[in-house]
């Protein structure tokens, strides 16, 4: 790599001047408008400040299939993942090409005016498969694709008036051109990024002094406060965490910036375009990890990508990236020297200590110690704020079945038993209850039911959140909006989906309220179970079929399952 200071040189923004966002400002609120969602405005953000040079808006047509296909947008530069703009079909068919549109962030500001030059509905499942190496749900990326992301792609150049607002940790937000000129400003000439998503302990300390000595450069830590993955520290206590970690880094040679990204958890793409965003942000070295921003399992249970994919298809293609990969080194910790050493250069026989991620989670979620050669004390008391052990945190029990099944009457003597032994205010959600004072306006098309779950499950979240039992048991038939409900709450607490198996010819029989002898004689329509599909959970925690058995002993079957996931402690 030449050693001509042009990663310090300042990097074309599409920002237009502020005389002109004025002016632009005005003219745009006649124009339509599109709201934004947390993860276009975190795209719209790095394109406008150069962080995805040489993009000059969300990507038209020719370049998507270029960079869906073969990682290459049309004029053959190198992009591996694809920023789009999705919509909703009726949105897009409201407009001409060539027209322009107003985007806004989620309080109605303007960010943006895009110039519509494509406007197409993509092929999705090639877009998974070739983007993310799968058309596999249990990759977030992909069911967001699927499930989230609108159907049609509006793409164009873009001209920015002001970046998002962000009201958190400001003093550590850098563009790509303000850490340049830092960078220029100290002198620093070579600089090593570490890219994370999780927080630092002693492990992540000892690997980045170490590539940081090897590439004889500075360190950047640039830690990822965009959208992650599902299930992640919140952005919140990372940085707090980090900044603890920031005082045992030597000052004059480490710096740390928050990088808005919306992660894609694409694995070897994913690298690729990391290294590209590094290069906008004035870096010259980029640490590549094990299995770096992979997702975890697929729908088979084993990992999306191979544990080096992400670094050979970072090597391939390091000259025309602009950065030198240095490889992440697995560090474990040698009792004998009470140090860390690389894993593949210790002898035989000595004691290697090492904390997996699944086990620090075991141990901050069941309260255990945490010990000192692991983590810094500063970023254990932080975690802990957050993350209290199972048995004081917040959840859901997510009953789902057929009508008549026995759900509410599980639910309520559920509810009894939790408050009976008292520590957490308990929540019953039943599907009558919230249809009074959630849902009094909806019917029960499939439309107005899907609504309706969502409802129950923000509500949940939102107990869950604050340290409460939410106890909920609507008929929920389909897979998809339990999903979306699991993921509301698998954010702030556990998620514990019960599925009331009863069989239909028993909930039929019994019949309580009348409405499957209405259901046969066609006067419901789509009712679940007779003219409407059950979609049954297939890995449910727990699996209940009252057919001859007594409430008591189903409610004591969930109670029992709770004590085993930690979530109330055993007498």
């Amino acid at each position: 790599m030449s050693t001509s200071l042009s990663n310090l040189a300042p990097i074309p923004e599409l920002y237009v001047s502020a005389e002109s966002a004025q002016k632009l400002k005005v003219e745009a609120g006649d124009l339509p408008s599109w709201d934004l969602n947390p993860r276009q405005i975190c795209d719209l953000e790095l394109l406008m400040n150069g962080g995805f040079y040489p993009l000059k808006g969300f990507l038209g047509e020719e370049d998507y299939n270029g960079v869906v296909e073969d990682m290459r947008l049309a004029d053959g530069t190198l992009w591996p993942i694809p920023i789009t703009l999705d919509v909703t079909e009726d949105f897009a068919e409201k407009l001409e090409l060539g027209q322009d549109i107003a985007l806004r962030d989620q309080e109605g500001v303007i960010l943006a005016i895009l110039s519509v030059t494509d406007r197409w509905v993509p092929n999705k499942v090639r877009e998974a498969e070739k983007v993310f190496g799968a058309d596999d749900l249990a990759h977030p990326a992909v069911n967001y694709l699927h499930h989230t992301a609108g159907k049609v792609y509006l793409g164009g150049p873009i001209t920015g008036i002001q970046p998002p607002t962000h009201y958190d940790f400001r003093s550590r937000r850098d563009t790509p051109n303000e850490l340049r000129a830092y960078f220029r400003k100290l002198g620093w000439r070579r600089i090593v990024a570490f890219q994370t998503r999780n927080p630092l302990h002693r492990a992540h300390q000892e690997l980045t002094f170490r590539a940081a000595k090897e590439a004889q450069a500075n360190l950047l830590i640039h830690p990822v406060v965009g959208m992650t993955k599902p299930g992640d520290v919140d952005h919140f206590t990372r940085v707090r965490c980090y900044e603890a970690v920031l005082d045992k880094y030597p000052q004059s040679t480490t710096t740390m910036s928050l990088l808005n990204l919306a992660m894609r958890m694409a694995g070897p793409r994913e690298a690729v375009w990391h290294g590209l965003i590094r290069r906008n942000h004035g870096c010259t070295h980029f640490i590549v990890g094990r299995d770096h921003a992979g997702p975890g399992k697929n729908s088979a249970g084993e990992d999306f990508y191979g544990p080096y994919d992400a670094q050979e298809l970072f090597r391939q293609h390091q000259d025309e990236i602009g950065l030198e990969m240095v490889d992440f080194k697995h560090m474990v910790y040698v009792q004998e020297r009470a140090q860390y050493e690389p894993a593949d250069e210790i002898e035989e026989g000595v004691t290697v200590l090492n904390i997996s991620g699944t086990e620090l989670r075991r141990r901050l979620a069941e309260g255990l110690e945490i010990p000192e050669w692991f983590s810094f004390p500063e970023v254990v008391s932080e975690l802990r704020k957050t993350k209290p052990p199972r048995s004081q945190q917040g959840f859901t029990v997510f009953f789902t079945g057929l009508s008549g099944s026995g759900k509410s009457t599980i639910a309520n003597a559920l509810m009894v038993k939790l408050m009976e032994m008292g520590g957490r205010p308990v929540t019953l959600l039943d599907g009558d209850v919230v249809r009074k004072h959630l849902s009094s306006e909806l019917g029960f098309s499939k439309e107005h039911r899907d609504i309706n779950i969502r409802r129950i499950g923000y509500v949940a979240s939102e107990i869950t959140k604050n340290g409460g039992i939410a106890i909920c048991a609507p008929i929920a038939p389909y897979t998809a909006t339990r999903r979306a409900v699991r993921e509301m709450i698998e954010q702030y607490g556990a998620f514990c989906e019960v599925h009331v198996a009863t069989p239909l010819e028993e909930c039929e029989r019994r019949d309580r309220k009348g409405l499957y002898k209405l259901a046969r004689e066609g006067k419901i329509k789509e009712f679940t179970g007779i003219s409407d599909p059950y979609e049954a959970p297939e890995t449910p925690e727990l699996c209940v079929d009252t057919t001859g058995v007594d409430v008591d002993n189903c409610a004591h079957q969930v109670i029992l399952k709770l004590e085993s996931m930690g979530l109330i402690a055993g007498n």
